[in-house]
């Protein structure tokens, strides 16, 4: 079985990409300078300079470690509070070059910046987990209210268009999530975790399928870690074996 089917929609966004880079200057989504490139080499090679991935982190939640922490490889919180995930890979810090590109796709719905960011995890992520192996990939969903007010869901966008091991199979809707009013932006550890608890379900058509599985979850950040433990919570709960995190942007450490 494909991946996925190709839609017309999709055959003909990827043949309007094809047509207009071909014709038409495009802006590097960091730096914004004309070129031809949704994201140009000189911040490809800032990005890949600084990115997370040279830095000593948490194996399972994927923070930086601090001095102390380097001999476990296991940041503090993760020994005394054992997340339900496995592991996280992580491209870059939330403050970083990419963090003003991601708000124009979420916020100001520039649809095209999410080719440039898949660009920026391919560039630097492919050689690390383009062969990874695992059996099904999953974005983290928005609520349908929410979907219908953007328009669209930002992890899936970049997700898709992100290179992985050909047998890994990219769902984007066996994962669902109820609708909540709040905001989690801001509030404390302790309430984050409430605010997100019970939170997400599996589509009842996909539970056998990724019964025994190895299943990744594309993100497109990671802050406290509540939304993608509850995740691997519900995904544990349905027999799945292993939960691994691939993560756009990481945020430093809350208090």
């Amino acid at each position: 079985m494909a991946q996925y089917t190709q839609r017309p929609m999709q055959f003909l966004e990827k043949l309007v990409h094809s047509i207009s880079a071909q014709t038409l200057p495009t802006a590097c989504i960091a730096c914004q300078q004309f070129q031809a490139r949704y994201i140009c080499n000189a911040c490809l090679n800032v990005l890949e300079s600084n990115s997370l991935i040279h830095y000593e982190c948490c194996y399972q939640c994927g923070i930086p470690l601090q001095l102390k922490e380097l001999p476990g490889q296991h940041c503090l919180h993760c020994k005394q509070h054992s997340p339900w995930f496995d592991e996280t890979h992580c491209l870059d810090r939330y403050n970083g070059i990419l963090q003003d590109a991601l708000h124009q796709l979420k916020y100001q719905k520039r649809i095209v910046f999410a080719h440039g960011l898949a660009k920026a995890w391919n560039q630097i992520q492919s050689t690390r987990l383009g062969q990874y192996s695992a059996d099904y990939l999953l974005p983290v969903p928005l609520s349908r209210e929410k979907l219908l007010a953007r328009g669209f869901n930002q992890s899936w966008e970049i997700a898709r268009r992100i290179c992985s091991n050909k047998d890994i199979q990219k769902l984007s809707h066996a994962l669902k999530r109820h609708h909540h009013i709040s905001h989690q932006a801001g509030n404390a550890l302790h309430a984050r975790h409430d605010a997100i608890h019970e939170m997400f379900y599996i589509d009842t058509q996909y539970v056998d399928r990724l019964t025994d599985k190895t299943v990744i979850v594309f993100d497109d950040v990671m802050t406290s870690g509540a939304t993608l433990n509850e995740i691997a919570r519900i995904l544990k709960d349905i027999g799945v074996l292993r939960v691994i995190n691939w993560v756009l942007l990481r945020t430093t450490r809350l208090t």
